[in-house]
């Protein structure tokens, strides 16, 4: 490593860690207690832990399968699929909420059909989990799939050789040895989740206990009340390090 390389690093690493710094050093650790038991907060963090939880698990649902088939695809195919799955990933917020307004809002492309059988989306708690699963979920597909395609396949084969069906051999083999990224993947699509934001407020709206989150919250009092801003940002600050101990615990290189 040539030794100017250390000034860019320091530098960048300055840039990445003042601003939570400087963030921390505001935060009313004396009213800290008081202010995330406040109304807002429980109810913020609440529904907030409740769709994410549920985000979650509608992509480790959704998402595991997409990934096993991703795994096995080559060529064009994969390029293609593997692009639309990553779109998400890199769509502003905003546009991620319009578009799923788009499809699923009340004169959406697919939403007008439901609406017409009585069943609305766009604003709902449901509409919060969709947002959730759309901008999340392909974190864990792509953790997920580059675990797969790393695998060889050999345990596989010799437990189908044995008589093992497609489905136990999934559950027996191919999904215990990708343990470590299904974890790392989930617990980065919950962090995705929790903080999601434009997406929600586009297509979900803020309403209190039905679709403001935490992150929402954080945005509509930071202005008015600084404070509690301040302790809900600490709040997800907090979550973001404990995922990313979970993800880094998990990734870790095997020692031989």
């Amino acid at each position: 490593m040539p030794r100017w390389t250390w000034l860019p690093f320091a530098l960048g690493l300055t840039f990445l860690v003042v601003p939570l710094a400087g963030m921390l050093a505001r935060v009313p650790w004396a009213e800290l207690p008081a202010l995330l038991v406040s109304h807002e907060a429980v109810e913020a963090l609440g529904l907030s832990l409740l769709t994410c939880v549920v985000a979650t698990a509608v992509s480790l649902v959704l998402g595991v399968p997409l990934a096993l088939a991703m795994s096995r695809m080559t060529g064009r195919t994969a390029v293609v699929v593997r692009t639309l799955v990553t779109i998400p990933m890199v769509l502003p917020p905003v546009v991620a909420g319009l578009a799923l307004l788009s499809t699923l809002g009340r004169r959406g492309l697919v939403g007008q059909h439901l609406s017409a059988w009585g069943i609305e989306i766009g604003f709902t708690t449901v509409a919060v989990v969709c947002a959730q699963v759309f901008v999340a979920m392909p974190f864990l597909v792509i953790a997920l799939e580059g675990a797969l395609r790393a695998d060889s396949g050999d345990y596989g084969t010799v437990a189908a050789n044995l008589g093992a069906s497609p489905t136990r051999v999934l559950w027996r083999v191919t999904l215990p040895m990708s343990m470590p990224a299904l974890v790392s993947g989930a617990a980065l699509t919950f962090a995705r989740a929790l903080g999601e934001f434009g997406a929600t407020l586009t297509f979900a709206g803020s309403l209190a206990g039905t679709t403001r989150t935490l992150p929402l919250l954080v945005y509509l009092t930071r202005e008015q009340d600084t404070d509690l801003a301040l302790a809900l940002a600490l709040v997800l600050v907090l979550v973001a390090l404990v995922v990313v101990a979970v993800s880094a615990r998990f990734n870790r290189p095997v020692s031989t």
